[in-house]
């Protein structure tokens, strides 16, 4: 049987979800609605149509144009692929997920020649449309079977049908297969849970604390010497600025203003590298968790970047050796304040062995896997590089946990001699209580010794005591630690307000929210 109507309903359908339409034709083929042959050659007719149509858009538009529709970091990946392994790659692509659309445009992109194209395409569709109908009439004359007429069970069946044949499709190759043990260990490993799911209790907490204290803002009065206490939006520089007395713990560092022109932005930060050298790190002046944070390692790269900032931008001198998180606190009126986390933030890396591609790399290391998706995409340039045996490809430059460090408890490192240098450190910035530095030391013994200790950044109020992302450490006691965290930090706050400090005030506030906002926005990093 054949419908004229039917089957031209089904080669259009292909443009809007190819799996879908096959998966439709195949349920009218299964109670004999349509022949196998016209339902599959109408499916494959729109297949092969929308693969040249995705061609001829790589060839006509180009790069720049497509690449407003098209994630660019894909249409780079999918072009590597092409050059590395010729038209053979349209065949695999069919049968991968997630790579038959960049990897078409970016045979159009190429030019590459249209002939042997379109064959490849004919074959591909040739190959897995059939086979695709047939699966899904023999299932759809399964499910009627089991189901009859009930349609709303047919249709969730069919949906079914389609995650399933995803779900295979994917774990064809070691790439597919390894992406699904990083969607995994994403789900599984709290530490990876998305910030809204995992602080939605900490944030009840919180409320509940400022109905407690009989006020919802009280807990900005924490660091009467911040800015909202270090709620959001405060300036890294002006904290910095605000230190007295503290040089042995202070790195050299200036700031560009959006203000000056390119030309001066520029002169000053070469100025700047002749005093402090290279690398220099520059850093978004409001922000947090390492966004936007780069590195210029090279007079040109340094000028580029000066000229191109969207946001003031701190400029600061590097500083090598092991980074940490010191959280520490002091209760008002008590003479000395105490060390309450110490966080030690690796850096990871893969190694080479000379076989092995880049991407081979990262997708087979334990902990490089649970944030694949990150690093396949800062890498997509040079995921089909083979590193040397030996040679270290760092993936990580920010010690922040969202970018992809390593935390570790580094409790045991803790001396008496380290509590003394960052009680000296804390006792220099007028007005601050509670929140985390950010430091870098030349090594552990250093740390211990409580020498060579360089500050990277103060964070107060919102500041986590971030042992608790130690991958040792179970969601229990995360919420434990984070929930005294925050009851310490109202018991300070109500202790300065009696003292004479003001929390801040709902204006303050959503001042200061609003350049955060605002500084994520011009980085193209807003917030969800």
């Amino acid at each position: 049987m054949s419908d004229p109507a039917a089957l031209a309903l089904l080669a259009v359908a292909t443009f809007v979800s190819e799996d879908l339409a096959c998966i439709g034709a195949g349920a009218l083929v299964g109670p004999g609605q349509l022949g196998f042959l016209p339902a599959t050659a109408a499916c494959a007719a729109g297949i092969f149509a929308g693969d040249l149509a995705l061609y001829l858009a790589g060839r006509t538009l180009g790069r720049a144009a497509i690449g407003r529709f098209i994630d660019p970091l894909a249409l780079e990946r999918g072009a590597a692929w092409l050059e590395r392994n010729g038209p053979t790659v349209i065949l695999f692509s069919r049968f991968t997920p997630g790579t038959r659309l960049p990897t078409y445009v970016a045979a159009g992109v190429l030019r590459t020649r249209a002939a042997t194209f379109s064959l490849y395409f004919a074959v591909a569709c040739a190959l897995w449309t059939p086979a695709l109908v047939a699966a899904s009439a023999l299932w759809a004359d399964s499910l009627r079977r089991l189901f009859g007429a009930h349609r709303a069970l047919l249709a969730l069946a069919a949906v079914g049908l389609l995650v399933s044949l995803r779900l295979v499709a994917a774990t064809l190759t070691h790439r597919g297969r390894r992406l699904w043990v990083s969607r995994w260990r994403r789900v599984t490993r709290w530490e990876f849970w998305p910030i809204w799911l995992f602080y939605a209790p900490i944030a009840l907490w919180i409320a509940w604390l400022g109905l407690r204290h009989r006020s919802l803002l009280l807990a900005t009065a924490v660091n009467p010497g911040i800015a909202g206490g270090g709620f959001a939006g405060e300036r890294k520089s002006e904290i910095l600025r605000a230190f007295r007395g503290a040089d042995e713990f202070m790195l050299e560092r200036a700031l560009l203003s959006t203000a000056e022109s390119p030309d001066q932005r520029a002169s000053r930060a070469r100025a700047f590298a002749g005093r402090a050298g290279f690398p220099v790190v520059l850093k978004p002046d409001v922000g947090e968790r390492g966004a936007g944070v780069r590195f210029a390692h090279t007079a040109a790269q340094l000028d580029r970047a000066a000229r191109a900032v969207a946001t003031d931008t701190l400029l600061q001198e590097y500083a090598p050796g092991v980074e940490l998180g010191i959280f520490w606190a002091r209760p008002p009126g008590e003479a000395r304040g105490r060390i309450l986390s110490l966080t030690e933030k690796r850096l990871i890396a893969v190694t080479g062995d000379g076989e092995r591609t880049l991407e081979r790399l990262i997708l087979d290391d334990a902990r490089a896997v649970c944030l694949a998706p990150r690093f396949l995409a800062r890498f997509s340039g040079r995921l089909d590089e083979i590193p040397r045996s030996g040679e270290t490809v760092r993936l990580v430059d920010v010690g922040t946990h969202s970018r992809g460090a390593l935390f570790l408890d580094a409790g045991r490192h803790w001396t008496p001699a380290l509590e003394a240098a960052i009680e000296r450190l804390a006792q220099a910035l007028p007005g601050f209580h509670f929140g985390r530095f950010d430091v870098r030391v030349p090594s552990l013994d250093d740390l211990r010794a409580g020498r060579g200790i360089k500050v990277l950044e103060l964070n107060g109020l919102t500041a986590e005591a971030t042992h608790v992302y130690d991958p040792a450490n179970g969601l229990l006691a995360a919420y434990r630690t984070l929930f005294a965290q925050w009851s310490l930090a109202f018991a300070i706050a109500s202790a300065n307000r009696a003292r004479g400090a003001r929390p801040a005030g709902l204006a303050e506030i959503a001042a200061l929210v609003t350049a955060r906002r605002r500084a994520r926005r011009l980085l193209g990093e807003e917030s969800p």
